[in-house]
């Protein structure tokens, strides 16, 4: 659902800003919001109310409006104040909340619902930018790139900064999780690197995965475009292009589903496409696959001085961690944690342990409720084990444990 909104009212709000040893309380007053958004109900479930999240997006910045009293005085009649403070909050809050960026609000426990998992990888490689815009006055940019996917919270991947050009090349590869191809978009963002204060965005431009046909290798030349406000006229300035290949590759037991899609069409988007053999592509080794860990939870665990447990993931020097749960010997986690890896783990072991964390400046905070080591040949030769184990150093704990490798 796409609306446009407004509100408008008179709250109390107060504000104290510290500066310094400076104490300054701020009444903000008058406020009014104005902007169109983007409301989505999913993941669609067969548990009431139907879906499990309420996601919301701006479509564009919001109007923000409002008073600032300070001392009974309104200071946002001083000259040039007005405009800063307004444009500075609608850079703001675009940053968080514009489209593809997301405001999830979780309707239904994430343990009642089920996930989506992951179906494939993507691979991108950065191939190059032409004629990027030049931001610093003094000499050219120091170009890199950022690449994530949409609907996923993961950290986004960087290429190298490429110093005092206009004109980068990177053929640079990264490799990301893919969950639902007919909905996901892969956005590529070019920054201007810069030593001090925030980095300048030269450019953006958004790939629907749906455009891909699985194992075929597509290259594209984008435009770079200010943002995702295509109807946004103020700055049509020639931003450069952009240069990437993409594949889709996806997990042998989704493939079959995927391959009744494949169509080999052209698009205004790219270039002539080929097909690729999955197991000899270059870079994309046969053995290659997504290793997911998913901790269910744990019975019978029991501290010392405090019960507030959660399960720590280590796997070839990446630590991941589940939420901390309070006051509770029997938690329920179900959460899970992706690896993505090169080769099969035959000969390797994955550590996980349970420990109970107290808030506040207690030493010592941490306490060890019992850990597991388990190892990956069963996974990798019968492709899932989900079993409990008994932890080590806990007098009955257990620990259920589900783990999946997935082939590509």
């Amino acid at each position: 659902m796409e609306t446009a909104i407004r509100w408008a009212g008179n709250p109390d709000i107060v504000l104290v800003i510290k500066l310094l040893s400076l104490h300054i309380t701020v009444q903000l007053v008058d406020l009014q919001i104005s902007g169109r958004v983007r409301v989505a109900l999913k993941p669609l479930v067969p548990t009431f109310p139907c879906f499990s999240n309420i996601v919301v997006s701006l479509m564009e910045k919001p109007d923000v409006d409002f008073g600032m009293n300070i001392l009974g005085g309104d200071i946002m009649s001083i000259p040039g104040l007005y405009q800063y403070i307004q444009e500075t909050v609608k850079r703001q809050v675009a940053s968080l909340y514009h489209w593809p960026q997301t405001l999830e609000i979780p309707i239904l426990d994430a343990s009642s619902v089920a996930v989506k998992k992951p179906v494939g990888i993507l691979h991108v490689k950065v191939i190059r930018a032409i004629k990027l815009l030049k931001k610093d006055i003094l000499g050219a940019s120091d170009p890199y790139v950022k690449l994530s996917l949409t609907g996923e919270r993961l950290p986004s991947k960087k290429t190298t900064i490429k110093k005092k050009t206009l004109n980068p090349e990177w053929n640079e590869k990264f490799k990301l999780i893919v969950k639902d191809p007919e909905l996901q978009v892969l956005r590529l963002q070019v920054f201007d690197w810069d030593k001090v204060g925030t980095h300048d965005r030269l450019g953006m431009q958004m790939v629907p995965l749906k455009l891909l046909v699985p194992y075929e290798t597509k290259e594209f030349t984008l435009d770079l475009q200010k943002d995702t406000n295509i109807s946004d006229s103020q700055d049509k300035r020639n931003r450069g292009k952009i240069e990437v290949e993409l594949t889709f590759v996806p997990f042998k037991e989704d493939s079959i589903k995927f391959s009744s899609k494949c169509s080999g069409s052209l698009d205004s988007f790219g270039k002539k496409e080929s097909r690729i053999d999955r197991a000899s592509e270059e870079g994309t080794p046969g053995g290659a696959g997504l290793l997911l860990v998913m901790v269910h939870g744990a019975e019978d665990v029991e501290g010392e001085r405090h019960n507030n447990p959660y399960a720590s993931v280590l796997f070839k020097g990446e630590k991941k961690k589940t939420k901390m749960l309070k006051r509770t010997r029997d938690p329920l986690w179900n959460e899970e944690f992706q690896f993505m890896l090169e080769q099969p783990p035959l000969h390797e072991k994955i550590y996980i342990e349970v420990l109970s964390k107290r808030s506040g400046f207690i030493f010592p905070s941490k306490e060890p409720l019992g850990h597991v080591e388990i190892n990956l040949t069963d996974v990798v030769h019968n492709g899932r084990i989900n079993q409990k184990y008994h932890l080590i150093n806990s007098k009955n704990g257990m620990i259920h444990i589900e783990i999946k490798w997935k082939t590509v």
